[in-house]
């Protein structure tokens, strides 16, 4: 009886690390995911830099 007592007694202490847990790896997931999203966003704003660059050229040579 008391052995079961004690482990009932740990049910929700271990519930808790468990959400903390989870918490703790939700927050680093979006923080890799906010890196990478920000890399890519200015790999694409690189990207069209240079495509406008390419536009105003191309335009310029077609002007007289």
């Amino acid at each position: 009886m008391d052995l079961g007592f004690a482990f009932a007694s740990f049910i929700p202490l271990l519930l808790m690390l468990a959400f903390y847990a989870l918490i703790i790896y939700l927050i680093v997931q979006v923080i890799r995911f906010m890196k990478q999203k920000t890399l890519h966003d200015q790999q694409r704003n690189e990207k069209l830099d240079a495509l406008i660059q390419l536009l105003r050229e191309k335009e310029r040579e077609q002007q007289p």
